[in-house]
Formats: C-alpha cells, structure tokens, sequence
C-alpha cells in the first residue's frame, strides 16, 4: 500500500514470463482519490506491466477536496503508456481499455471546447459537514410498494453541491446556453480519450451520484427538480460492459476501444467474482466498503446501506447493497506518518508480539462516522492511555479498531439485508494485513478469501473490458481464473472479544458530536 501512495511507480515482468505470452492485452485503471493505477494483463489475468503515479488533491478551504482535471488527465495518459511499457508490448496489442474511477467527484465542463468549468468537487471533512449536513429523502412508487431511500450525504451529496456548483457565472451560462457536461471522472475521461466525439457513463457510476433512481434504472426527475438541475447536462446511461468508442489515435497512435466504465467499487465486486446472489466483497483501502450481491432488483434500505447498480451487461443487471466507513488506510498512513512504523508491513508483527492494547482504544473518524452511527461530527482519538503505553499498543488498537468497524458493518448488513451470505472476499492494501484479516474472521465467525491479487478495481475494469471485445468469453471462464492467496478461517469465538468490543465501542460514544457547535 505504501509503496504505491509514495509516487510514480513502475513494474515490469521477467522476460521469461513475457515471451510466452499470447500477443493481445486489455489495459485496465483505475482512479482513485490518491492513486491512480493502470495495469496491463494477458488472458490468464495475470498482470505483465504496471504504472502507478499519486494523485495530487487541491484542499482550498477546510473539508473540501478538489482535482485539477488537467493534471489528472495528464497523469491518466502517463500512467498508461508508462504500463505500456513496463509490459514490453506495444499499443496496438491492446484490444481494450476498461476504466474504474473513484465515485462522488463531478466536473463540469464546456461542451463544444471540451474546457473544464471548475476543477472537481468532492465534499470530504467533517468540520464542514457538520453545520449542514443534508440526507436526501424520495419517494419512488414501484407498482404496490413505496420506497423510502435515506443515502447518507458523506456519499450522495453530488446534487447539493452540484447545485452550489452550478450558481457559478461559467457554468450558469453554458447551462443557458447548452453548452454544460456534467460527469463524473468517468464521464470526462470518456471525453477526453474520445476528443468529445463520446458522452457517456454507466449505470454503476450514475447509481452514486445521488441523482439516479436505481428503481426505474434513470435518472430521477423528482431529485433533479428537488435541487433545481437541469436534466439536459446529465450523459446518457450505458451498459457497463459497452463500446463507449475508439481513442483518438493522436493520444496513443491506435484507436484503442473504451469499452468499460464502472465505478471503483462495483469494478472491484466484478474483480472478485462476486457474481452471485449473497456473494460479499469487503474492501479494505482507504476506507472501508461492504458490499453485497442482491441479484437483479435494489433492495430496501434503512439508512445504514445504501441500494447501488453493480453492473448492466446486456440484459443482465445486478444490483448491490453498500456500506462504509472511512479512514482505514487512512488511519494507518496517519500513524506512519507519525513515526510509529516505517512501513505499513511492520504493522501485522507489531500487533502480533501484543497478548492485546493494554486498554488502549482507537476511534477511526478524520471524516466522521459512516453507518451504522452517521456521525458526521465524531472526532478520531485514542483512549486509556498509560504511561506503560506504548507505540506498539498505539498500532494494535488502529488495527483492532478497523476489525472492529467490520464487525459493524457487517452486523448491520445482516439486520438489513435479508440474503443469506454465500462468499466473503477481500480486498484492498489492508486486506494484506494478517493480523486485521484474522480478526475479522474471527468476529464475524465466516471464512474470508483473501485473493492472490488484490487491486480488484483494475481488475474489474479490464475483465469487463474483456468481456466486451471477446478477450474472455464468459463470467464462467472468470472464475476458472480467480486465483485465492489464502482463506481465513475463524480461530476464536466472538465471546473473546466481547468486553474488547464494548469497550471500544465506548471510546466511539465519548469521541461522537465532538465537532457540533451548536
């Protein structure tokens, strides 16, 4: 994980292993909030040539993350003919590109000249979240029922603040004028790579934004008017798995075919072969994701999950059930860089060689408190500490704090979602970690697969690219090549950890509305 987050980074396989190979790659990225990734693979799955490079964040004002579009844009070209390279292949070897992005980030740009607008918007702290959070409520009637969705604004604020966004003097205008894209990353990297001949998102990235009824598979007009957008500068909805058109050959020197585009989270999901109902994935990167497959219809939510498109190919729609938490990695990026450990691989031992924290707790909330709490004003801290306290016992309570959100999360997915669990597969950085892997098998009392390779988003990406060019023929071929490092089996009885937890849970209440002013 760290290794990655540190800058540009390039990997390139043994020769051996590349001169046997077939001559024809799909490229897949993936855009995070702090990294973007491209890997190159061959019809095994296996990934011949990688790049990395670190995505520079603009904070101008206290909890608010902006991009600069161009620079992204740059760095989303370098990156893929860095892996290019790194691969030893040349670009009209590649039959497709598959792209996954970091979801509830938008742009707004000119239509006609392609010119960004304003720089990307994505709200983050929960210092600014805190005197105006909003929950977005709607009613869809579905034939004999209503639904009541309540999304939670640390994800779903796209349409407030697209709404503040659009009271720009720029943007306004185009807006009168006709001239106004709205997209999130996806969608403007779509227009960028296609030189404005392609506008266009997919159902799994339109299904985050707040702004899409995942009931009627659209765009919802009663959201839209609620917040005074105008329906014109929305993209059209594609399937996942689509032929969004060729690259400009002036970028790459081939017109290589766009033909995946799909949200970070669903990519991975795909990545992992989740593709049957009750089939979990968890997420362990930055933040914490939860997700479960729940087959080809949305689920009723209460307000801790939220109902989410996986994925539209063809006919086939799949719809998840997600919850988060935030600051996972973060929390441990947060501890190196306060010396306790020199790199993120030390953390495992350094919990490891502890019978256990010493009473000592830790609070993961730089960004609030996700489900089941939704405290957008909760504080991070440590508690009951010693003078015999130690940055060892500092390290096993962050790790023990993250087995202990996803004990939550999980506890909560099964309140809410009625769906027997069948498969539970991890990914992520963190899920390299053995210490916090074991321990959450151990308090959700399930096994958990741990695959051999674990950026799954890059992976999603590529093999949905590769289903849409007929690189790979089906899901089924898929799963023959999903390759498990190792499964973890519970060891210990929840009963173990019990006091652990309340106690922990504890330290959560002292640190919760610690930011509200009121």
């Amino acid at each position: 994980m760290s290794g990655l987050q540190a800058g540009a980074e390039q990997r390139r396989e043994e020769p051996s292993a590349r001169a046997s190979s077939p001559s024809r790659f799909v490229l897949g990225l993936d855009v995070g909030s702090t990294v973007i990734r491209c890997h190159v693979y061959d019809r095994t799955a296996r990934v011949r040539g990688s790049s990395a490079q670190k995505v520079e964040n603009v904070y101008p004002q206290p909890g608010w993350v902006e991009i600069d579009p161009d620079a992204l844009w740059a760095q989303f070209v370098a990156v893929i003919k860095d892996a290019v390279k790194a691969a030893g292949v040349q670009m009209h070897q590649i039959v497709g590109l598959g792209i996954s992005t970091q979801r509830a980030t938008f742009i707004t740009w000119n239509k006609y000249q392609g010119l960004k607008l304003r720089d990307t918007e994505r709200l983050k702290s929960p210092v600014a979240r805190c005197g105006s959070e909003v929950c977005v409520f709607f009613i869809i009637e579905i034939t004999v029922y209503l639904l009541i969705c309540i999304f939670s604004c640390s994800l779903f604020c796209t349409p407030f603040e697209l709404t503040k966004h659009s009271s720009g003097v720029k943007v306004q205008k185009a807006v009168e004028e006709d001239n106004c894209c709205f997209g999130t990353i996806d969608t403007w990297l779509l227009h960028k790579l296609t030189k404005g001949s392609s506008y266009a998102t997919d159902y799994s990235n339109a299904s985050t934004t707040g702004l899409f009824d995942p009931f009627g598979m659209c765009w919802s007009k009663i959201i839209a008017n609620v917040v005074s957008i105008p329906l014109s500068i929305l993209p059209p909805v594609k399937d996942t798995s689509h032929n969004f058109g060729s690259v400009d050959k002036e970028i790459f020197g081939v017109p290589i075919p766009v033909v995946a585009l799909v949200g970070d989270q669903q990519s991975a999901m795909f990545g992992e072969c989740c593709f049957q109902t009750g089939d979990v994935k968890l997420t362990m990167g930055t933040g914490t994701f939860l997700d479960i497959n729940t087959g080809n219809s949305p689920q009723h939510v209460n307000g801790g999950f939220y109902p989410l498109i996986g994925w539209k190919i063809g006919q086939e729609i799949v719809c998840l059930a997600e919850g988060n938490a935030g600051d996972t990695g973060t929390a441990i990026i947060w501890a190196q860089k306060l010396d306790l450990f020199t790199d993120a691989a030390e953390t495992e031992k350094m919990a490891l060689s502890l019978e256990d924290s010493e009473g000592v707790y830790f609070v993961p909330s730089f960004n609030g408190l996700q489900a089941p709490l939704n405290d957008p004003c909760a504080c991070a801290s440590f508690m009951g500490l010693k003078h015999s306290t130690s940055k060892y016992h500092l390290v096993r309570a962050i790790l023990e704090s993250i087995a202990f959100r996803n004990k939550q999360l999980y506890d909560m997915m099964q309140r809410e979602i009625q769906i027997p669990v069948t498969n539970i597969r991890a990914d992520g950085g963190v899920c390299n970690n053995a210490f916090v892997m074991q321990m959450t098998s151990d308090l959700i009392n399930e096994r958990i697969d741990r695959p051999a390779h674990f950026d799954m988003s890059c992976l999603g990406a590529a093999t949905l690219a590769g289903l849409g060019v007929g690189f790979w023929a089906n899901k089924e071929e898929l799963q023959k090549l999903r390759r498990s490092e190792m499964v973890f089996k519970p060891q210990k009885k929840w009963q173990e950890y019990e006091m652990n937890m309340e106690n922990w849970v504890k330290a959560v209440k002292r640190s919760m509305n610690w930011y509200n002013k009121t």
